[in-house]
């Protein structure tokens, strides 16, 4: 049962991570660039449009794996 509980807690871990780097990403979306000191794109976009692609992937994915915890949690419990 302690397995189950540390494994949720990093699925919603990750999945909150993914979601925080998804909004920062749709709202400034020069981030990247100025962190990384790289533009991949040169200055198009896609490269932003690419990595909130993969970010709402794994965000619904974290968030899918955390809640069948949850309720395997909340199952043994019972």
């Amino acid at each position: 049962m302690t397995g189950v509980r540390r494994r949720f807690w990093i699925e919603a871990g990750l999945g909150t991570a993914s979601f925080v780097l998804l909004v920062l990403t749709l709202i400034w979306h020069d981030w990247i660039e100025i962190v990384f000191g790289a533009d991949p794109d040169q200055r198009s976009g896609f490269a932003e449009w690419l990595i909130v692609a993969i970010l709402a992937v794994a965000t619904v994915t974290f968030a899918v794996l955390a809640r069948i915890d949850l309720r395997r949690l909340r199952a043994a419990a019972a």
